[in-house]
């Protein structure tokens, strides 16, 4: 850690770890109002970068494999989770406060990946066969998927959150009350987040960068890489909140209409969302020539799920939309 001027900091990967533990020592502590420049590694700890090096092209099988098991993100010894850069106290938080997290940038990677690991995405009991991509985001505007399909790129970190009360170690996966692995989109620069603080100093960390996902990352993974975040810290003394609760930046519709929608309904949300996705995954196949798999990762990027209606029972309506744009040279 280095320390650039009095109000800003820098945090690097020295200061990795892989789970959540409220008696992990701060690797750094700044005033409210002090700006930390945090590097972040990729889902994968690297892994996928470095295959990118060496062999350019789809996700290496075996590394989708680790991806399936739980294990891409853990170094020898190092516990079983995302690759988080922290933690960050910030002095005078304290149980009952809120942390203020103003996201002033996110610099994403120059490359990407996206997996369809078996066991973890919302058609994963019906495609079996993992699958992998290797976004190229050179341009630092959008992902290429195949030729003549790019994704515009919105990056945004999916793990952001604070350490929990409960004692001894917890994984990052699920995400909780104090935040982390919330996955959300809309927490792109200019957004701020809000967490409710239950232990001293907060406990901060942060990781997981995404040049995108649609809403659901429904195969598991959105465009995972390696990042930079600029978060600047507040805190808002006495005041508690329940669950975490943001502010979204003045524009956060990822590209414009128009779109294809397919819906669905189900008395149960789930399979209402699972009906709607194959709704997409069935108009790629048809129209776009994807093949079902490859359809999937696409999907995971870019298509937003959205409840439509949950009033009219017994079934609720789930819509999937895929923004055409994509195909259109427009997100170039």
């Amino acid at each position: 850690m280095r320390q650039t001027d009095r109000r800003t900091h820098h945090l690097g990967r020295e200061a990795i770890h892989t789970y959540w533990d409220h008696a992990l020592p701060p690797a750094l502590t700044v005033a409210p109002g002090d700006t930390v420049v945090f590097d972040t590694l990729d889902a994968s700890y690297g892994r996928a970068a470095r295959q990118v090096q060496e062999q350019p092209g789809d996700l290496d099988p075996a590394l989708v494999s680790l991806i399936a098991a739980g294990s891409y993100t853990t170094p020898p010894n190092a516990g079983n989770g995302h690759p988080l850069t922290g933690p960050v106290a910030v002095a005078g938080a304290a149980p009952g406060d809120t942390l203020v997290v103003e996201i002033l940038d996110i610099e994403p990677g120059l490359w990407g990946w996206t997996a369809s690991p078996a066991g973890i995405g919302l058609l994963s009991d019906e495609l079996i066969e993992p699958a992998g991509h290797i976004w190229d985001c050179r341009n630092g505007r959008s992902g290429l998927f195949a030729p003549g399909i790019r994704v515009p790129l919105a990056p945004f970190c999916g793990v952001m959150g604070v350490a929990l009360a409960a004692p001894g170690r917890h994984p990052t996966f699920p995400p909780r009350p104090t935040g982390g692995n919330m996955d959300i989109p809309q927490l792109t620069a200019g957004a701020t987040l809000y967490l409710p603080i239950q232990v001293k100093g907060a406990l901060f960390s942060v990781g997981d960068v995404h040049g995108a996902q649609g809403d659901g990352e429904v195969s598991g993974t959105g465009i995972e890489m390696e990042g930079t975040a600029t978060l600047r810290f507040g805190l808002q003394k006495g005041r508690a909140i329940r669950q975490p609760q943001f502010r979204t930046a003045p524009q956060v519709a990822m590209v414009p209409s128009p779109y294809f929608a397919a819906t669905g309904h189900d008395h149960d949300l789930r399979e209402a969302a699972r009906e709607a996705l194959r709704g997409i995954l069935d108009y790629l196949e048809q129209e776009h020539h994807l093949p079902r798999s490859r359809a999937y990762l696409l999907a995971s990027t870019c298509v937003d799920l959205r409840i439509s209606q949950i009033v009219d029972a017994p079934n609720w309506t789930v819509s999937a939309f895929l923004p055409l744009s994509i195909f259109t040279g427009s997100a170039a």
